[in-house]
């Protein structure tokens, strides 16, 4: 369970969040909707430990900042928009430091379970001949998946992501949101995820959360606190008919 108790964090001197209060049980499925600029980035990563925050961020009753690096990792997994990685390490040798928590060195001897391990998720992420390929010689939507496979490697308690979608085809997107949740719900996971289109969202989860302004505007299923006045104002824009002109664009193209 992830418990967030009036956290407050700071970036450059700015509040990018105030008084944030939440709680998301285990195995449950969250998505977080804001406009830009909203704090849904800052927040995922004040769970993953990444930030300096006041308050209290507790996942199963422990604060985040007092547990170390390799307890984290067992927990919590970030799925970044940003798939750049800094050295030219095989699509296999990324998948591989999913399970660096596993281990008692960075690139120690590969045990055959790890290997086999590390194999089924190149395999369920349609990766498995790109194995020996450098990462950063990889389209941005192969690479996404590189980062995924990593996630299911280490196999965390929590997965948190940031624009899972960023760098996909239209395809792949809905691929991507289904075999997620697939995962999640098969693995017992609990999933939050940041996303900027709704219909990617609640093919995810109906269970929302709104920021705007670094604030909680609201939290619940989709269908009850979703209204057409609230969705304005949180946006800045009137969201049905914004629903309803996306819909009128896959009409006129057929």
């Amino acid at each position: 369970m992830i418990e967030l108790n009036q956290v407050t964090v700071y970036l450059q001197k700015r509040t990018i969040l105030t008084d944030v209060s939440m709680t998301v049980h285990s195995e449950n499925h969250l998505c977080m909707l804001g406009p830009n600029g909203s704090g849904k980035t800052t927040l995922l990563k004040t769970i993953a430990g990444l930030l300096s925050y006041q308050g209290s961020v507790k996942i199963d009753g422990q604060e985040v900042k007092q547990l170390k690096r390799k307890q984290m990792a067992q927990k919590v997994a970030l799925l970044s928009q940003f798939t750049t990685i800094a050295f030219d390490y095989t699509v296999y040798e990324t998948v591989l430091m999913g399970c660096y928590h596993y281990q008692t060195t960075f690139f120690p001897r590969v045990s055959p379970e790890v290997h086999q391990h590390v194999l089924d998720c190149l395999k369920r992420t349609n990766l498995l001949d790109l194995k020996d390929k450098v990462v950063n010689q990889l389209s941005g939507g192969q690479q996404q998946r590189v980062f995924l496979a990593k996630v299911f490697a280490q196999d965390p308690e929590i997965l948190l992501l940031d624009e899972p979608n960023n760098h996909l085809d239209i395809r792949y997107q809905k691929t991507l949101i289904q075999e997620l949740k697939q995962w999640g719900q098969q693995e017992k996971k609990t999933l939050i995820g940041v996303f900027h289109d709704i219909r990617l969202a609640l093919m995810l989860s109906q269970n929302i959360l709104l920021l705007k302004e670094g604030k909680i505007v609201a939290q619940g299923a989709f269908s009850t606190i979703a209204s057409r006045k609230l969705l304005a104002e949180t946006f800045d824009l009137d969201i049905v008919d914004y629903f309803q002109q996306q819909q009128q664009f896959w009409i006129d193209i057929k």
